[in-house]
C-alpha cells in the first residue's frame, strides 16, 4: 500500500515536509506562503467565497448556476469570465484548467502560453494557473465579483490545490476516485487516494487558521449510463475522506441520469446518506450541500434541442433541491462554446431555476422507493467497503476497486474492474445489466433484473449489452431511451 496508506489524518510534520516537495516542483511553487496566504484569504469578502456563498443558497433554499470556462492567457480568461458573469449571470465562476497541467507536464503548458500569446487566441484547452502562479491567479480573481472554482481533472492535484488556494480560488474539485478513473489510465488508486489527502489536508489546514474554503468531489465521474448508487458511494468517500483531513464545507455532486424522478431521488438519497454517515463517523461540524451536473453524455446538434436538455437538467436541479447546477451550453455537441454560447445556456438555466424556485418533486411514494432502492444499494458497496479495509475506509476503498465491490462503468483506468454494465429499463431509469462483483443482495438484484426484462419485453428483444449501446447514443438523437426502430 502506497506509503502505508490510512484513513488518517496527516500531522503537522508530514504534511510540510511533503509540502516541501510540491512546491519545490515547479518555479512558480516559490511564491506560495501560506501564512501570507491565509491572511490574503480572509480579506475576500463572503460574496466571493465559494463556501460562504453555497451555505447561503442552501440557508435560503434557492439553487445557483455555475458554468464551465477556461482559456490560455490571463486577460483573455478574466475576459470570459466577465462576460459569463455580467452577460451570463453566472453566480459561481471556474477556472477549467487545461490537459497538460492535469497530467503535471508544466513546461509544455509554459510552450503552449507562448504560442497562444503568438496566436492572439487560446491553444490551450483551459487555464494553466500553475504556470500563472499565485500573482496570476489574483489577478483573475480581484477582476471578477463572484467566488472562484478550480475544475479539472487531476490525479495529483497538489501543486495546484497550493497555488490556486492562495491565488484566491475557495473551492477546488475533484477527489482520489472521481478524477483518477474516470480520467486516467494507469494511476494506481492507493498513490491517488493519498495524494487528494494532501490537497484535503491543506484545506484543513487553512480551517485552522480562519479560512472557510469548500471542496467538491466530482459527482459524474465518466458521465455515461452510471448509476445513482454507483456515483454517490463515490461521492460519500471521498467526502468521509475530506472531512477526516479537516475539510468543513463538502459539495457532494451527481451527474443528470435523465429520468426525473431518479434524477430527484438520487439527489434526495445522496443528501441524506452522506450526512448519515458524516455523523456516524463523527464529522459533526462538516456543512454539506449538493451539485447538481447537466447531462454529462452526448448531445444534440441541434442548438433548439440542446436547450431542452439544458433545461430538463434545470428543472430537475431545482426540484430536487441541489445548491448549484453546473451548466451546460448548446455547443456541446460541437466543441468548445463561445463565450456567447456558453451565456445563453447559463440564461436559460437560470430562468428555469427562477420559474421553480421554492418548488420541490411531490414526496410520492414512487419517490421514496427509489431513494430507499439506491441507498440500500449504496449500502451493501459501502459496508463491504469498510469490511475489507477492517475499519480502514481508504484501505478498504483500494481493495473495494481490486475486487469491483466498486465499478465504474466505461472508466478507462486499469485499476476499474470494468465487469458492471448499466443499461436503462422501460421508464429510463438506469439499472444495472451484469453486476460484476458488486456484493448486492438477492432481492435488489431481481429487481434490477426484472426490471429490464419489462423492458426486454416491451421492445420484443433480449436483455442484452445492445440496449446499453442504445441508451449510450439516444439523447444526441432526441429521445431518452434507446430503442429499436419502430417502438
Amino acid at each position: 500500500m502506497y506509503k502505508d496508506l490510512k484513513n488518517k489524518k496527516l500531522n503537522d510534520d508530514e504534511f510540510f515536509q511533503e509540502r516541501e516537495e510540491v512546491l519545490a516542483t515547479w518555479p512558480t511553487g516559490k511564491d506560495v506562503d501560506i501564512q501570507e496566504a491565509s491572511d490574503y484569504l480572509k480579506k475576500i469578502p463572503d460574496s466571493k467565497n465559494f463556501a460562504k456563498k453555497l451555505e447561503v443558497a442552501k440557508e435560503k433554499g434557492i439553487t445557483m448556476a455555475q458554468p464551465r470556462a477556461g482559456v490560455a492567457l490571463i486577460d483573455a480568461h478574466i475576459e470570459l469570465l466577465q462576460f459569463l458573469q455580467n452577460e451570463g449571470g453566472a453566480d459561481f465562476l471556474p477556472s477549467t484548467i487545461d490537459a497538460y497541467t492535469r497530467q503535471n507536464r508544466y513546461e509544455e503548458c509554459e510552450k503552449g502560453i507562448i504560442e497562444s500569446e503568438k496566436a492572439g487566441r487560446s491553444l490551450l484547452n483551459g487555464f494553466p494557473a500553475v504556470n500563472h502562479g499565485v500573482a496570476g491567479c489574483r489577478k483573475v480573481l480581484e477582476a471578477v465579483e463572484l467566488p472562484l472554482q478550480l475544475r479539472h481533472g487531476t490525479p495529483d492535484s497538489r501543486l495546484l490545490a497550493e497555488i490556486g488556494h492562495a491565488g484566491g480560488y475557495t473551492s477546488n474539485e475533484g477527489g482520489g476516485l472521481s478524477y483518477n478513473i474516470p480520467y486516467a489510465k494507469s494511476v494506481p488508486i492507493d498513490k491517488c487516494l493519498r495524494d487528494w489527502q494532501y490537497c484535503d489536508r491543506l484545506v484543513g489546514y487553512y480551517e485552522e487558521h480562519g479560512v472557510t474554503l469548500n471542496r467538491e468531489p466530482f459527482g459524474p465521474l465518466t458521465g455515461t449510463l452510471v448509476p445513482p448508487s454507483t456515483s454517490n458511494a463515490v461521492g460519500i468517500i471521498e467526502a468521509l475522506l475530506a472531512a477526516e483531513q479537516g475539510v468543513k464545507n463538502i459539495t457532494v455532486g451527481y451527474g443528470q441520469c435523465g429520468n426525473l424522478v431518479q434524477d430527484v431521488a438520487a439527489v434526495i438519497s445522496l443528501r441524506e446518506q452522506c450526512e448519515e454517515y458524516l455523523k456516524k463517523y463523527g464529522y459533526t461540524d462538516v456543512i454539506l450541500t449538493v451539485v447538481f451536473h447537466q447531462w454529462m453524455g452526448g448531445f444534440p446538434e441541434d442548438e433548439s434541442r440542446a436547450f431542452g436538455v439544458i433545461s430538463l437538467g434545470s428543472t430537475a436541479a431545482a426540484l430536487a433541491g441541489a445548491e448549484k447546477v453546473i451548466v451546460k451550453t448548446p455547443h456541446e455537441a460541437v466543441g468548445i462554446p463561445t463565450k456567447e454560447a456558453n451565456a445563453a445556456g447559463i440564461k436559460a438555466t437560470k430562468m428555469v431555476l427562477n420559474l421553480l424556485e421554492g418548488q420541490r418533486y411531490a414526496d410520492a411514494e414512487r419517490l421514496r422507493e427509489e431513494v430507499d432502492l439506491i441507498k440500500a444499494e449504496v449500502k451493501c458497496m459501502l459496508d463491504k467497503t469498510y469490511e475489507l479495509g477492517s475499519g480502514d475506509l481508504a484501505v478498504g476503498t483500494v481493495k473495494a476497486f481490486e475486487a469491483g465491490v466498486i465499478d465504474m462503468p466505461f472508466g478507462p483506468s486499469i485499476y476499474n474492474a470494468g465487469k458492471m454494465l448499466p443499461a436503462r429499463d422501460n421508464e429510463g431509469y438506469i439499472r444495472y445489466l451484469e453486476p460484476g462483483n458488486i456484493p448486492f443482495t438477492k432481492e435488489i438484484l431481481d429487481f434490477n433484473r426484472e426490471k429490464l426484462e419489462e423492458r426486454a419485453r416491451y421492445e420484443g428483444r433480449d436483455v442484452s449489452f445492445q440496449m446499453t449501446v442504445d441508451d449510450i447514443f439516444a439523447v444526441s438523437r432526441g429521445k431518452l431511451i434507446g430503442r429499436p426502430e419502430g417502438i
